[in-house]
């Protein structure tokens, strides 16, 4: 019997170009499921921090500024004429009306800071590497993964490992992660994904700049810092609210001046 001998004859153009641009496609791909996992862990966080926030100071400020408003009002109802009372009570119950919109209903439990886990953030890499829907140009498979994505971002910020195990295995037993054959069309399906993730990464690298320069990450960059020293900035907040709210109360309970 024969034996067969090594296939020594050069690689066609196409494949060594396809070979190359595969390796830049991974290289890329990597780089953007890192970009990805930082974005999606700086969304996270903020949103966590918010949370505790506007629970712990956010509803503080709401009840302060609802006591500021019933005080202007009960100067209306003393000064009845007074046209700048009025303004400032119609201003005041205006301005209660919005802190307390923003700061919404104050739930019963405190909201929990946000840390991902390794396991976590391996998942979301994977995700991001495989599912990102800039990274397909054909219309029906991006729609389906721009929905898988937007669910890997929830499980993320919920702490569900299940749930992004369950997106990644989805996707990967679907007939869109199926690649076609033939060098020719697959190098041009390469290229498409090379040029997909460069403007991806360009995309998210402003998106992150963005958040990183939004008020929410400058208030929680001092309050994190400041914790490193042992100082509880949220805490000193809620006192100074608390203070206000305590002299507010007791203005409004004062008894009304008498009227000449």
């Amino acid at each position: 019997m024969a034996l067969k001998t090594a296939d020594t004859r050069p690689a066609k153009p196409e494949d060594q170009e396809l070979a190359r641009k595969r390796e830049e496609q991974a290289t890329l791909e990597a780089e953007l499921a890192d970009r990805e996992l930082r974005s999606a862990n700086l969304r996270a966080e903020l949103t966590a921090f918010e949370r505790r926030y506007l629970h712990f100071v956010g509803s503080r400020y709401a009840e302060l500024d609802e006591w500021k408003a019933q005080i202007a009002e009960r100067l209306v109802r003393e000064q009845p004429g007074n046209e700048r009372a009025q303004q400032g009570a119609r201003e005041a119950r205006a301005r209660a009306s919005e802190t307390k919109s923003v700061a919404g209903e104050k739930s019963a439990q405190e909201p929990r800071s946000f840390k991902a886990s390794a396991e976590m953030k391996r998942l979301y890499r994977e995700v991001a590497r495989r599912v990102h829907p800039d990274l397909t140009s054909d219309r029906d498979d991006r729609a389906k993964r721009q929905q898988l994505m937007a669910d890997a971002n929830q499980a993320y910020e919920l702490g569900n490992e299940a749930r992004l195990e369950k997106i990644l295995t989805a996707y990967e037993h679907s007939p869109e992660a199926v690649e076609g054959e033939g060098p020719g069309a697959e190098l041009i399906r390469v290229i498409r994904r090379v040029s997909q993730a460069r403007g991806r990464l360009a995309e998210i690298e402003a998106e992150l700049q963005g958040l990183l320069r939004s008020d929410l990450h400058q208030l929680k960059a001092r309050v994190d810092e400041a914790e490193k020293s042992g100082q509880d900035v949220l805490k000193d907040m809620i006192a100074k609210v608390d203070e206000q709210i305590a002299l507010a109360k007791q203005r409004l309970e004062e008894p009304a001046p008498l009227s000449h």
